[in-house]
């Protein structure tokens, strides 16, 4: 069916849909007094159409309304659009509008009255200005927040810098102008690196995805070695910026070159020695033993008692330089390429001390532990260490000892845990010292060195030993050990 608009207009009066629209809407003649008020006028100013039709127009005491209006201005082009102005309301408060106006024109071209439809915006006017207000206050806080950041990085003694995400750096404190000049307003990658492209391991990305990234660099300009902290700033969900603190890091690497010479030095030195001294005992223990073998019946008590003396004593020594030499192997042998079945490495250990398990009676549970990228010679030492402590200290007194593990995300635990007579709190931190050993340990044969070996295995894979207090009684030793990446 077809819509036929003027036999529409002609049954739906033009009257009829002016006060149905969602607009003010009042007719004024050339005198400016209002013919015509229409529904949405009345809830817009308060004055219904019987108040409002015949009166000046100036009664709704416009602004700027009556500083002039122009509506039959011929300098102002109608029709005039987005006008912003008020009224005053029937009840006394300003109502904020946007208006447009234009003329009324008879058939001839004459004027005969002018036309204004308004909205109110009273509400998106307070909106607008709450709004603007609450921006105003929070640019006040960044600002204040931002000066009193930039006040505290002045005072520190590291270097620290500000760029945008287009390198561009906006900020520098008096330290980092000592080094590198007024670089501010520069190019990061130029004016700190000296290169003419993006660095090749830029942290920026990642520091713009929310991480904070730590890189160590050598800087030609001061010929020394730092450790640069890249931090997102602000520190918001979406940063927008990098903060960059140089921490001077330079004789603190040479001491740990110097450290690691000196432990490289004085490892070489106790495995030299070690091999040197033991290469002596193993006839010495050799022929304590023939002499015991064939001419015991011809010695003494005084001499048989020596001659056994003799083969202790050394067998002793030939224990502790072996254990010495495991120690001094720790840290000198090549990551593997893959991840060490440590369950398995611990059952073999328990088979290794089949003889002392059955001897002490021990009852002996391996959970499962997570594999970690150590050399398995390592973890045997460990593990063996661990385990051989618990039998000879505990498992005389209880029998029950355990071997658990836990996985974390940078991280792995391993615990040796028994139910003997534990360790004094004030021996705990001395166990793992070399040569040191428990009060305990009286009547039971050891070197002192197995639970150091255990220490140093944790330290040079970044990680820690020590030893709690088993709940019911006992002692746990736990080692910690940083996971090697694959």
């Amino acid at each position: 069916m077809t819509l036929d608009f003027h036999r529409l207009l002609a049954e739906y009066p033009l009257e009829t849909l002016l006060q149905t629209i969602p607009t003010g809407l009042f007719l004024v003649d050339t005198d400016l007094r209002i013919a015509y008020w229409n529904a949405e006028a009345e809830r817009i100013t308060g004055y219904s159409a019987a108040e409002a039709v015949g009166r000046h127009c100036d009664f709704l005491e416009g602004i700027p309304c009556q500083e002039g209006c122009g509506l039959f201005n011929e300098q102002v082009q109608k029709p005039v659009t987005g006008i912003s102005c008020s009224v005053q309301h029937k009840d006394g408060f300003r109502v904020e509008l946007t208006k447009n106006i234009d003329l009324l024109r008879d058939e001839h071209g004459q004027v005969i009255g002018g036309i204004e439809a308004f909205v109110d915006i009273s509400r998106l006017k307070k909106l607008e200005d709450s709004l603007r207000g609450a921006v105003a206050e929070r640019t006040r806080e960044l600002e204040l927040e931002k000066a009193g950041l930039h006040s505290v990085l002045d005072g520190m003694t590291d270097p620290v810098y500000i760029c945008a995400a287009d390198f561009k750096i906006t900020f520098i404190n008096r330290a980092m102008r000592d080094i590198f000049g007024d670089i501010n307003g520069q190019i990061c990658y130029q004016a700190i690196h000296q290169e003419s492209g993006v660095c090749a391991a830029c942290p920026l990305p990642e520091v713009l995805s929310g991480r904070v990234v730590c890189r160590e660099r050598d800087m030609e300009k001061t010929g020394r070695t730092y450790e640069i902290i890249h931090s997102p700033y602000p520190v918001a969900d979406e940063p927008t910026h990098k903060l960059g603190v140089f921490r001077d890091i330079t004789e603190r690497k040479a001491a740990e070159r110097r450290l690691r010479q000196a432990n490289r030095e004085l490892d070489a030195f106790v495995s030299t020695v070690s091999h040197d001294l033991r290469s002596p005992l193993t006839p010495l223990i050799g022929f304590a033993e023939l002499l015991e073998e064939r001419y015991a019946d011809q010695l003494d008590e005084i001499g048989r008692e020596s001659l056994g003396e003799i083969k202790v004593t050394a067998t002793k020594m030939m224990v502790l330089l072996e254990d010495l030499l495991t120690l001094a192997r720790v840290g000198q042998l090549k990551t593997p390429e893959q991840r060490v079945n440590v369950r398995l490495v611990a059952e073999d250990v328990l088979l290794e001390l089949a003889d002392k398990v059955v001897e002490r009676q021990a009852k002996v549970k391996i959970a499962p532990l997570p594999d970690v990228r150590i050399p398995e010679s390592l973890l045997n030492d460990l593990f063996r260490n661990l385990l051989a402590n618990a039998l000879n200290y505990a498992a005389e007194q209880d029998p029950r000892i355990e071997i658990r593990g836990e996985e974390f995300t940078d991280r792995v635990r391993y615990r040796v845990i028994d139910h003997g007579p534990g360790i004094p709190a004030e021996e705990q931190d001395l166990v793992f010292e070399p040569f040191r050993r428990g009060s305990s340990s009286r009547g039971v044969s050891g070197t002192g060195v197995g639970l150091a070996t255990v220490a140093k295995i944790a330290r040079v894979y970044n990680g820690s030993a020590w030893v709690e207090q088993t709940p019911g009684g006992g002692a746990t030793f736990v080692v910690e050990l940083a996971k090697v990446e694959d």
